[in-house]
């Protein structure tokens, strides 16, 4: 019998064969928050009959079903692959590093269609039973990174889903030993692609990935239930830095607004050989938006730039992560 809180939840992932169609978890992840719930469209029939006050509550009917909401959690050594698959949209193998246990996964963006999920979250009642909500079809419709001083990787997934199926069972929740990557792993890169130099002076930075799609798509004949989003609209990537103004390279790229590549990199403790655990965010080009810096006191200047991650014309963003993962 579970804990009768959220001490007793769980939330545990999958890949679907097929858009919306049921197949067991296999990883289980820790999560800070979730907050995946079902809507459902009502309509009410109110026909006019001699003495009636009040609708029937019979002809009241479900005409459509769906389900949204997001996921936070600490970005681990382990266990992430099904999640970047989701967002970035390459199919993606491990790629063993060398003889040891490391293998490298590359999420380089491409069309998400087809990427779909199962999430199974547990909800446990005061009693301690742990309720089921199957969350079928989960597309990630978007996913920001953020890390500053002194704290972990977090990142925030936001979910569409076609329905909420609560007649599975609860499969049995299993974790490895997994780590977060945190502030102390922390390095930002910028520059000509593939020679970044590390910056100094950074004190926060988030990535957030946009994946808009067409998810009203109810059609006649589907139960009132939708057919998997297809992308509807240019991927965005936006971003921002705040960092202690120790030069004015940033500052300069405001200016001019030339483009510079980024990386921003986790970089672990070793797998085996010259290979690291690894979470790198890899954005061939970005420019600056805002804002240059200002003096608001005595204090050390402290400017936080935003910026847009755009295409190069050659090299697609990606993710790339190492860890000992032998399967997404």
């Amino acid at each position: 019998m579970a804990i009768g809180s959220g001490l007793g939840a769980q939330l545990s992932i999958g890949a679907e064969s097929t858009y919306g169609t049921y197949a067991a978890p296999s990883k289980h992840l820790e999560f800070n928050k979730a907050d995946l719930k079902l809507a459902k469209t009502t309509a009410q029939s109110a026909g006019i009959a001699a003495g009636r006050f009040l609708a029937l509550s019979s002809r009241r009917v479900v005409t459509q079903r769906q389900a949204s909401g997001s996921v936070e959690l600490e970005v681990t050594n382990k266990g992430m692959g099904l999640l970047l698959q989701a967002l970035m949209g390459t199919t993606v193998t491990p790629v063993q590093q060398g003889a040891g246990p490391a293998y490298l996964q590359t999420h380089t963006l491409a069309d998400s269609f087809g990427k779909s999920l199962v999430m199974q979250l547990g909800i446990p009642l005061t009693t301690g039973a742990v309720t089921d909500k199957t969350f079928l079809g989960c597309k990630v419709i978007s996913a920001e990174f953020s890390c500053e001083v002194g704290g972990m990787l977090v990142a925030t997934f936001e979910i569409d889903s076609k329905d909420c199926d609560e007649t599975q069972t609860l499969v049995a929740a299993s974790y490895s030993n997994m780590a977060p990557y945190h502030f102390g792993q922390m390095a930002l890169k910028t520059g000509v692609f593939a020679s970044e130099a590390a910056r100094d002076g950074i004190r926060k930075v988030s990535v957030k990935f946009e994946r808009p799609q067409a998810v009203e798509r109810f059609y006649a004949g589907q139960a009132g239930l939708k057919k998997e989003p297809i992308a509807n609209d240019q991927v965005k990537i936006t971003g921002s830095i705040e960092m202690d103004y120790v030069d004015t390279i940033f500052d300069d790229l405001h200016t001019s607004d030339a483009a510079t590549s980024l990386v921003w990199e986790f970089v672990g403790p070793n797998i085996a050989s010259t290979y690291f655990e690894t979470f790198r965010v890899k954005l061939p080009a970005i420019r600056f938006d805002d804002a240059p810096p200002t003096v608001e006191g005595f204090d050390v200047v402290k400017p936080t730039l935003s910026f847009t991650g755009l295409y190069d014309g050659t090299n697609q963003p990606a993710i790339e992560y190492i860890s000992t993962d032998i399967t997404l």
